[in-house]
């Protein structure tokens, strides 16, 4: 799990893919159509601070990135969630397909991606990982990482990973032992879809509300990748949502944030678009319907400043730990 943010450095170059053949297995991350709703024994994904000019943000339990002297800090257990008590939010609105309801605007957030626990009280919308269950009385969003491969997981893609200049499958260059999907030509994209699809139903049957589809800007750190081909994928991962009754949120990747409603996407989850200056960019393209999680001070007043009380905002820490751990944090617009 990382302990930093930085720029993202410049696109990893592989070549045009080269996949070999091989039959599509049936499970995703542990999953199957007849044990989806069980979780393996993977640890937590972790969420991307992931537009075209930045790094990934921590979040997930199961490794670290790649090591540079800056890193240090290790990740720590996550306890079991805890039932909620937090008062019910506030009803959200119905999307404009009128067939799955949007998270509510200007409530309190918190991102729970790290662990689930309690949320504290003020909460109106969470977001936990799969193979967490949803928090009660609240509207739910449900991580997903749907462009890249778990770590330990490539197996589960075969022949659907990209492939670099070397034949061998292309590595996050921030994440070690995780690969890009090859999302490269539309029967690659429908075979990645329909595995995708059974995380989705997972998170349908659980309860959860939405879903948050992460490194949708996988294409900017591999040269076999396309921002048309990245939307295309991100349309049919939409289809199946709301055909479950899901949301589907645009994780980051302020660039694509114009055609998203043309896509079938509902609404945003934004890493710091205070401490980019990107809340505005959202905006236009989501009106209100915008969760905002920072991970500075400095971010959130730049958030808060503009958007209090429209968009839903948090401040976390940079490992979206759980209470309990060192290093926790969570703070509103009113801290």
């Amino acid at each position: 799990m990382p302990s930093r943010k930085k720029r993202r450095s410049p696109l990893v170059r592989v070549g045009v893919p080269v996949i070999a053949a091989g039959a599509l297995g049936a499970s995703v991350w542990g999953f199957t159509a007849a044990n989806a709703s069980q979780p393996d024994s993977h640890s937590k994904w972790r969420h991307s601070h992931s537009d075209h000019h930045h790094s990934k943000a921590p979040g997930r339990q199961s490794r670290s990135p790649k090591p540079d002297a800056s890193a240090s800090q290790k990740p720590s257990s996550t306890p079991k969630p805890s039932p909620s008590t937090s008062k019910p939010a506030p009803s959200p609105s119905t999307s404009s397909s009128g067939s799955v309801k949007l998270p509510p605007t200007g409530v309190g957030f918190d991102y729970q991606i790290g662990g689930a626990y309690t949320p504290p009280a003020g909460v109106g919308i969470v977001s936990r990982d799969n193979q967490d269950s949803p928090a009660k009385g609240l509207y739910n969003i449900c991580y997903i990482n749907a462009f890249q491969s778990q770590p330990g997981h490539e197996s589960d893609w075969k022949g659907l990973l990209l492939k670099g200049d070397d034949g061998e499958p292309a590595e996050d260059p921030d994440w070690e032992g995780e690969y890009a999907l090859d999302i490269s030509t539309q029967a690659k994209r429908e075979a990645l879809a329909a595995k995708m699809d059974v995380t989705i139903d997972a998170c349908a049957r659980k309860g959860f509300d939405a879903i948050e589809p992460d490194n949708y800007d996988s294409y900017t750190r591999f040269d076999g990748l396309t921002a048309a081909e990245a939307e295309s994928y991100m349309s049919l991962l939409a289809q199946h949502a709301h055909a479950k009754g899901l949301a589907i949120g645009q994780k980051n990747a302020v660039e694509l944030a114009s055609k998203a409603k043309s896509l079938g996407i509902d609404f945003a989850v934004t890493e710091e678009c205070g401490a980019y200056s990107e809340c505005g960019d959202y905006a236009k393209a989501f009106g209100n319907h915008v969760v905002d999680v920072e991970y500075t001070s400095k971010g959130l007043k730049s958030a808060c400043s503009g958007w209090s009380g429209k968009f839903s905002i948090v401040e976390r820490d940079e490992e979206v730990s759980t209470p309990g751990k060192g290093g926790y944090v969570h703070k509103t617009c009113g801290d």
